[in-house]
């Protein structure tokens, strides 16, 4: 969607885009209310601001959309899309990597209670698995500072693949 289109789309319409990068209402309104944004830097720099600090509940919302990694959705949402898109480089027919990542994900959800999350785009399975076997010898506080840092790197970097210039 072109950034003129956003601004001057009708309010449902807006947060109906704005929605697949993560589900927080707050977010999701605070973005689309504070239209029109001057360049697509501005609303990426704003959406980003929108997203610090996500509250508890509002990573926990969000969290429930986010496959496993290594696990791509077969859904046919807008989400989903990208989240396949996002986990690019983690290759499925390695078995390898991938029996290591599940085993990873096991590890770190009867730890956290949670999928591990990371912002996957741009990452090697390798890398991810690397950051995953760190990442299980944090306390949870740490962790939810982590996610929620993740959380926003994702929805900006969603929300700047969807809207251009």
């Amino acid at each position: 969607m072109k950034l003129a289109e956003f601004n001057s789309a009708e309010p449902a319409r807006a947060a109906e885009t704005l929605r697949p990068c993560i589900d927080v209402a707050r977010w999701v309104e605070t973005v689309a209310a504070a239209r029109p944004f001057a360049s697509k830097d501005s609303l990426l720099a704003f959406a980003s601001q929108a997203a610090s600090p996500f509250t508890s509940a509002e990573v926990e919302s969000a969290m429930a959309h986010h496959p496993r990694i290594g696990e791509r959705p077969t859904a046919a949402t807008t989400e989903a899309s990208m989240s396949r898109s996002e986990q690019a480089g983690v290759d499925p027919a390695d078995s390898t990597v991938t029996e290591a990542l599940a085993r990873g994900n096991r590890d770190y959800e009867e730890k956290f209670g949670r999928v591990f999350l990371i912002r996957a785009a741009g990452r090697t399975a390798p890398e991810i698995l690397r950051v995953l076997n760190e990442r299980l010898a944090n306390t949870p506080a740490e962790e939810d500072t982590i996610v929620a840092q993740q959380l926003r790197e994702i929805a900006v970097l969603r929300l700047e693949g969807l809207i251009t210039e």
